[in-house]
């Protein structure tokens, strides 16, 4: 991933509200490993339930908000997040949802998919035992989970145009 300003992070979500912009908490954008990332995301420190998920799209930084579900799957489980694909225990997995702007967002409609907790699905490819973690898999993960990003992303955003 390219690197990103404030700035252009302000600008960029496409279904969020004018009162979320302004309240919007910046991640550690100086500390950000951006060469191993394939999408930004972060949580709102000051709401649980509160994420951003940004990535390029081309020449273009696309952003959604995305709010968890309350509470969480059942501990003791497996639960597979639909973007990285990685099997975690339930406790780390959270159905997320991107609010539908437009008319479609005013009615209160969304689309939501599974999700690791922490939205670093970046830093969860690149871990694990030494077979799983070598240079060429790690591409192919990040290939795959940068086009379901893009994907989801992208189906947040065509509701909106079409509304």
């Amino acid at each position: 991933m390219r690197e990103v300003t404030e700035s252009e992070l302000r600008s960029c979500f496409v279904n969020a509200t004018r009162r979320e912009l302004e309240q919007l908490p910046m991640p550690g954008l100086h500390e950000t490993i951006w060469g191993e990332r394939e999408y930004l995301g972060w949580r709102d420190p000051r709401s649980n339930r509160l994420g951003y998920m940004v990535h390029w799209r081309g020449e273009e930084l696309i952003g959604v908000v995305v709010h968890g579900a309350p509470g969480g799957l059942r501990p003791g489980i497996a639960a597979m997040c639909s973007l990285c694909h990685s099997t975690q225990p339930a406790t780390q997995v959270r159905m997320f949802s991107a609010r539908l702007a437009g008319l479609d967002g005013d009615t209160g409609s969304s689309m939501g998919t599974y999700i690791c907790d922490a939205l670093d699905c970046s830093h969860i490819i690149r871990t694990g035992p030494p077979h799983l973690v070598t240079s060429d898999r790690i591409a192919a993960r990040a290939e795959s989970l940068l086009e379901r990003v893009t994907r989801f992303t992208g189906r947040v955003e065509r509701a909106i145009r079409e509304s």
